[in-house]
């Protein structure tokens, strides 16, 4: 596997058992494979749905997909155009050190350039040192004076509760 040739392909809709797999594997590398609920039926709506929410790619040596990047649209009101947010990012620890993950991004990098948008972001776990160490070395930018928030569950609900229905 080391000298086979990396190609980048996006996933497709039969292929929702492999996108969990990877879901879940990355999921268990940052320690909270409790946290996943995803279903194959979900992914595959969200994908391939009316309305699709987010794009997967495969990282493939000899045809088989050894890494995946799963991608959305944002929006930059300052700079006043689209950009590309990685949420996931994952390459099988065996297939690790062959440059696989930085095919992703470069292809990533690309693919943003290509749709006209002004950037490309991500999130990284502050204790993923290998992680954080390979991005710094592409040139990536840590925005560590921003902090996420996010809403989820009986919060979500409640909060949505709390609007005027003549509001929306």
């Amino acid at each position: 596997m080391m000298n086979d040739v990396i190609t980048i392909r996006p996933a497709t809709e039969h292929e929702m058992p492999t996108v969990l797999a990877f879901i879940r594997d990355l999921a268990v590398y940052e320690k909270l494979e409790h946290e996943v609920v995803a279903t194959e039926e979900g992914l595959h709506k969200a994908l391939f749905g009316p309305r699709p929410y987010a794009e997967v790619v495969f990282a493939c040596v000899a045809g088989k997909p050894m890494g995946f990047a799963l991608f959305f649209h944002n929006f930059s009101t300052f700079l006043g155009k689209p950009g590309i947010y990685l949420e996931d990012l994952f390459v099988r620890p065996e297939a690790r050190g062959r440059g696989i993950g930085k095919q992703l991004l470069t292809w990533l990098a690309n693919t943003t350039l290509e749709r006209g948008c002004g950037r490309l972001e991500w999130a990284v776990l502050d204790w993923n040192e290998p992680a954080i160490g390979f991005y710094r070395s592409l040139g990536a930018v840590l925005k560590d004076e921003w902090q996420t928030f996010r809403l989820t569950g009986t919060a979500l609900t409640a909060l949505a509760r709390e609007s005027d229905p003549g509001e929306k």
